[in-house]
């Protein structure tokens, strides 16, 4: 059997001025993106209205063209971009309004155990439960999941593209996480992850401390349960979504709002060091 279908969330029908008030309140976020999250990427107006249509197209795709009233996060994985986006709207109705945008890393084929990132619409959900990591270096000190207690969102097994051998699909454990702070951090903007979608530590902080993907986290808390993996002094938003949306808008040119990382640093990239997840 495969995935379960994702089933749209209920939110309230609000009148036009309530709709305005949301909708104002939830993009106040821009102000807590641009203090706390240091790697951010200036995407032009009509840019971030592209890829607000881009993300209704996906969501349109999976049935869930109605989702409103809560944070979502897209990714373009085409290798030209290399970007992610948190948007939000208050009604079906509305356009998606861009909360911010930060370079990224995913998969890069041509090499053994190297996925492309999976497209299509994710489930942040505690049935495949997120956990932190333990800032431990591996044999090539690489700090793969990135700084201790950085958290590692999980989004489960899913079917991944392989980019070696004669490609076809295969099981991979798909994740969203940071990476090594000192040598791998530098360089989001390019495909460099083994299928997994890397992001800047002050972005998974963000995205930790506000909630941003954790509805269905917090629906767990309310009920009474208590999960280790949240931290105690976490501010969620009113807005927590529950989706993650993998695109691929096969650019041919990078545009220049989404710069690619300089040789200082792929130079910081010990041999071997690029094979961390």
């Amino acid at each position: 059997a495969g995935p379960a279908p994702l089933v749209l969330p209920e939110h309230p029908k609000l009148t036009p001025e309530q709709a305005a008030d949301e909708t104002r309140r939830a993009l106040a976020m821009r102000d807590d993106f641009a203090r706390e999250v240091k790697r951010r990427l200036r995407v032009p107006i009509a840019e971030q209205r592209a890829y607000g249509q881009r993300l209704q197209a996906a969501l349109d795709e999976k049935d869930l063209g109605e989702l409103a009233g809560e944070y979502v996060i897209l990714v373009d994985r085409a290798a030209n971009v290399q970007a992610l986006f948190i948007y939000f709207r208050a009604m079906p109705e509305d356009s998606w309004q861009m909360v911010g945008a930060s370079p990224v890393a995913t998969g890069r084929p041509g090499e053994f155990d190297h996925f492309l990132t999976p497209l299509g619409v994710f489930e942040h959900t505690p049935s495949n439960m997120d956990f932190r990591a333990e800032g431990t270096m591996n044999q090539n000190g690489i700090r793969g999941y990135g700084a201790r207690d950085m958290r590692i969102y999980d989004l489960g097994w899913v079917d991944g593209e392989r980019g070696w051998g004669k490609g076809g699909v295969s099981p991979m454990r798909f994740q969203m996480h940071a990476t090594d702070p000192d040598r791998l951090e530098p360089l989001l903007g390019i495909r460099h992850s083994k299928g997994c979608v890397r992001i800047p530590s002050t972005l998974n902080r963000f995205i930790d401390h506000h909630g941003i993907i954790d509805a269905e986290y917090q629906a767990l808390v309310e009920s009474g349960k208590s999960l280790w993996v949240l931290h105690s002094d976490r501010q969620i938003s009113p807005w927590a979504g529950r989706f993650i949306v993998v695109i691929d808008s096969a650019r041919k040119a990078r545009p220049g709002w989404a710069p690619a990382p300089g040789a200082k640093a792929h130079a910081q990239v010990p041999k071997g060091g690029d094979t961390a997840d």
